[in-house]
């Protein structure tokens, strides 16, 4: 499996890593796409964002699941 994504915007093509969060999901790192781009991303209800990588916290708000260091609270 590629740990990386290709987008291309205009005819150009911009890599992008993918990361692996704590629960085995997948993330597009979209950290470089302003600055290679210009271009933000848009998220209404900000229903498919992670805010920050964290490995001791897991957060699932639809789920109601929170984990402190893979205990759940």
């Amino acid at each position: 499996m590629s740990n990386t994504a290709t987008l291309i915007i205009d005819g150009k093509e911009i890599t992008l890593p993918i990361t692996t969060g704590s629960e085995g999901e997948r993330a597009l790192d979209i950290a470089r796409l302003r600055d290679e781009t210009g271009l933000v991303t848009l998220d209404s209800g900000y229903k498919n964002t992670g805010a920050t990588i964290s490995a001791i916290t897991f957060l699932d708000g639809e789920q109601g699941v929170l984990r402190y260091r893979g205990y759940p609270i």
